[in-house]
C-alpha cells in the first residue's frame, strides 16, 4: 500500500478494517512522533511485532500544545508528521486525533493490543499502573491485552530539541 493511503480519518480505518479477514490482530499506539529518531523506529517495531497490524494514533498540532510540551512544539506540523510515520513499514494505519487523550480512538477501533511506551521498570510494572495507560481498561475489558515497552535510553525528541538549541554542545 502506498504510504500516504496508510493515512486515514478514523471513519475510513474503521471501515477499512471491517474488510479484512477474522484473524488479524490489532495493535494501537499512540504519540505526538515530532523528530522521529531511533527510540521511535525501535518501539515501532517492536509494537507491531505484537500482531499482524499497527495503527498509530498520532497527537494533531492543536492536541500536542495541549500536552504542556513547550510553545515550540510540535515542531513539525501534523501531516509531515502522519506521512513520515505512514512511511516506516512497522507502521500500517495512521489516525490523527485532536483530544487530549486517545480515549475515543481507543474507544471506536478496539485494538486488540494497547501499547505504550515508558520510562519505568516493566519488569515490576504491575496491574495498578498498567491502568494508568489511558484505554487500558477499556481493551481489557472487551478481552484486549494492554503492554508497556521499555524506552531506548538517550533518544528523546526533548533531548534532541535541547541539543540543536545548544547548537550542538552537550
Amino acid at each position: 500500500m502506498p504510504f500516504r493511503d496508510k493515512l486515514l480519518t478514523v471513519d475510513d480505518f474503521i471501515a477499512h478494517w471491517k474488510q479484512l479477514p477474522p484473524s488479524k490482530k490489532l495493535v494501537f499506539t499512540n504519540g505526538v512522533f515530532d523528530l522521529l529518531h531511533l527510540g521511535h523506529i525501535t518501539y515501532l517495531e517492536e509494537a507491531k511485532a505484537l500482531g499482524s497490524h499497527l495503527i498509530v494514533g498520532l497527537n494533531s498540532d492543536e492536541s500536542t500544545r495541549n500536552l504542556n510540551k513547550g510553545t515550540s512544539r510540535p515542531i513539525q506540523d501534523e501531516n509531515s508528521r502522519a506521512l513520515i510515520l505512514a512511511a516506516l513499514e512497522s507502521v500500517d494505519f495512521v489516525v490523527i486525533f485532536n483530544d487530549s487523550t486517545p480515549l475515543e480512538l481507543i474507544s471506536r477501533i478496539k485494538p486488540d493490543v494497547l501499547v505504550k511506551g515508558g520510562d519505568y521498570d516493566h519488569n515490576q510494572l504491575d496491574e495498578n499502573q498498567i491502568d494508568f495507560i489511558v484505554g487500558s481498561k477499556e481493551v481489557k475489558g472487551w478481552g484486549g491485552e494492554v503492554k508497556a515497552l521499555d524506552v531506548l535510553e538517550g533518544y528523546s525528541t526533548t533531548n534532541i530539541e535541547a541539543k540543536i538549541r545548544s547548537n550542538g554542545e552537550d
